[in-house]
């Protein structure tokens, strides 16, 4: 499986997956506190979601995670595990009503009470410092790898174990006794957390993980969830992506994941968090939008645009790539799929798909042929006259159905947003320059965002230092040399426009290269 960030409804988009095809989930759903700083981008998918929930009470709330939740239960393996990240406002209706209901009593296996520190003082209460997570098992055949996330022993533990072992010589026991092996055991493995853990802080406003996200989570929490729950290669599910923590975790510890949100920014964010994070094996993903951009689409890279489309086209991508015949791929059916890249696709490359197909799998082949059925798919961008006249001529003198699918049939095509970067000296001296950048942005679908990368290296791509800027508005300083900068623009489709900006900064002096 490709790993997947999607934008929309993640109940519509898991009804379209395959059953029993995830090991792990975690989902930090909005929380039941009907409050509108539950809105955190600000986009239109976010405020759908936010009033959908809204619509009733508690019950209605209920409704709404519990129809999700039991679509979850079909995609976990029969060995996978759900996390359900919760606060006190839902917390006891929510393992009741939802997880007990569908996952049944039996396999619930802990309450695991996240506990943080933090400003809190309310008149008739203890301050509420505590998250809730429940963790339910899949069945009694579930992964689990306690090893993989044991903690030091403190100082404490380990001096008095020390002197537990060393009394224990004294008395005369043999050398490489239990408690001498205990002792050794202690240092090196650590010992096993408990299910209330106070060695994971929330994030600090100036934390060096922090993107803009207010209720964001902090990697180490997802960290341990997904080595305990899962193994490398293993396919971890987050439903309600948010800022990306959980994708962003998933993908450095080497598991294959599916990401879903109904906000654009929560999509754009967690892409430019793994774009940020790729490295030389790093595995490729694919984000998935409602609309995408002609030019993006038709200058990419041809087999990474191979896989995508065929995928998006609910098919299945030719892994091998090279020496394939011809064939890029097969739909669920098997039949062969072959993509090309290109505009105004001519005669002579559909004769040569059909001599592809019928090479590639003569038996099936000639048993579409003699049923009537399609016998193999194009895609392209689009088709001339004699493409057009050549499917027709197979279809009427040899029985051979292929059908030209163009890209825009199988995905919205739009136009990305434009950008213009105007900028203004604030200050100057002959060791720096503060600048400021002003971006403006048009677009049809109506602009969502702008990111900043002030130290753009163009091989290593877009690495947002501010990623989250809704005005488009930024003072940099800059020490003299020269300096690129990117910004980029994100409408509320999802398309996006970079525009680079070349200084050279010479003492008091800012020169356009």
């Amino acid at each position: 499986m490709l790993n997947r960030l999607i934008l929309g409804d993640c109940l519509d988009i898991m009804k379209s997956m395959e059953q029993e095809s995830v090991d792990l989930i975690y989902l930090d759903p909005p929380f039941f506190s009907n409050r509108n700083y539950e809105v955190i981008w600000g986009d239109k998918g976010e405020i759908r979601s936010f009033q959908d929930r809204w619509s009733g009470g508690i019950d209605h709330y209920i409704a709404w995670l519990k129809e999700r939740v039991e679509i979850m239960h079909r995609l976990l393996k029969p060995t996978g595990s759900i996390f359900l990240h919760c606060d006190w406002h839902a917390q006891a209706e929510i393992k009741i009503f939802i997880l007990n209901k569908v996952f049944g009593p039996e396999n619930f296996r802990n309450e695991i009470v996240w506990c943080y520190a933090g400003p809190g003082n309310v008149k008739n209460r203890l301050a509420q410092k505590h998250d809730t997570i429940y963790f339910y098992s899949k069945s009694d055949n579930m992964y689990f790898d306690a090893d993989s996330i044991r903690l030091p022993y403190s100082a404490e533990t380990i001096a008095r174990t020390n002197r537990g072992a060393s009394k224990t010589g004294i008395m005369g026991n043999v050398k490489g006794d239990i408690s001498e092996r205990h002792k050794n055991r202690i240092n090196e493995k650590g010992k096993y957390p408990e299910d209330y853990w106070i060695d994971i802080p929330r994030l600090q406003g100036n934390g060096s993980e922090r993107i803009g996200y207010p209720t964001q989570k902090p990697e180490k929490l997802l960290d341990r969830i997904i080595s305990m729950g899962t193994k490398e290669g293993d396919i971890v599910l987050d439903p309600f992506v948010g800022g990306g923590t959980t994708i962003a975790v998933a993908d450095r510890l080497g598991r294959r994941w599916v990401g879903i949100d109904q906000s654009v920014a929560a999509v754009k964010v967690t892409e430019m968090r793994l774009t940020k994070q790729q490295g030389l094996f790093s595995s490729p993903f694919t984000v998935m939008l409602h609309k995408y951009d002609y030019d993006t689409l038709r200058y990419s890279d041809a087999f990474e645009f191979e896989e995508w489309i065929i995928l998006q086209y609910g098919g299945f991508s030719n892994s091998k790539q090279r020496g394939d015949f011809g064939i890029d791929g097969k739909t669920t059916e098997g039949i062969p799929i072959q993509v090309k890249r290109s505009d105004g696709i001519g005669r002579i490359p559909v004769d040569n798909f059909r001599s592809a197909i019928e090479r590639h799998d003569s038996r099936l082949f000639e048993k579409n042929v003699a049923e009537g059925k399609t016998a193999g798919y194009m895609i392209a961008f689009s088709f001339g006259r004699g493409a057009i006249q050549e499917v027709a001529r197979l279809k009427n003198e040899r029985g051979v159905i292929i059908e030209l699918l163009k890209v825009e049939d199988i995905v919205p095509i739009s136009k990305k947003p434009t950008i213009s970067v105007v900028m203004n000296s604030v200050s100057a001296s002959p060791t720096l320059h503060e600048i400021e950048f002003v971006a403006t942005a048009e677009s049809e679908a109506g602009i969502e965002f702008f990111s900043w990368d002030i130290e753009h290296d163009t091989e290593k791509g877009f690495r947002a230092s501010v990623m989250i800027d809704k005005k488009g508005k930024q003072v940099f300083k800059f020490r003299p040399g020269n300096h690129t900068i990117a910004v980029k623009v994100v409408d509320d489709d999802g398309l996006e426009n970079v525009e680079i900006i070349k200084l050279k900064v010479n003492g008091d002096f800012v020169v356009d290269k």
